[in-house]
């Protein structure tokens, strides 16, 4: 292995990076297979948030440190924000998404809330956490929020 990288750390970070874009891909595949707005961006957050709670413990050792300072995962973040973004935004346009607050703040407040699936004791829990996230994204009933004039910031 040492012919193709030149110490350890280069094969963890190499091994990171494609467990990473293996998530993405995942992520991506459900959410094409997915038929509305609603569906996507659901599948996307629970898949995402059973992710994070499945890979909870390295996350608090040194070598999750280690990993989670390279560029490969700043990078596959911004895709990820990107992508919840732009599923926030598809369903504002479909009246399914709270249009009052900024796709981009609300993409922040989705990857937030669900950093907390990986403190979480079970999947049952994690599942909870999404529904309570999902209920943020919802228009408000009565207060005129009706997903008219989306907000694509």
């Amino acid at each position: 292995m040492y012919k193709y990288f030149p110490d350890v750390e280069a094969i963890l970070l190499a091994w990171h990076e494609q467990e990473i874009t293996g998530h993405l891909a995942h992520l991506a595949d459900l959410r094409d297979r997915s038929d509305d707005a609603a569906s996507r961006i659901e599948v996307v957050l629970q898949a995402y948030a059973l992710l994070s709670h499945g890979s909870h413990g390295h996350h608090r050792t040194e070598l999750g440190a280690f990993l989670h300072r390279s560029e490969a995962l700043a990078h596959a973040q911004q895709q990820l924000r990107g992508m919840i973004r732009d599923l926030l935004v598809e369903g504002v346009e479909a009246g399914v998404v709270r249009h009052d607050v900024a796709a981009a703040e609300l993409a922040s407040y989705c990857l937030d809330a669900i950093s907390g699936a990986a403190s979480l004791p079970s999947k049952a829990a994690v599942r909870r956490l999404v529904a309570v996230t999902l209920a943020g994204l919802r228009p408000s009933v009565g207060s005129g929020d009706d997903g008219a004039g989306p907000s694509r910031e």
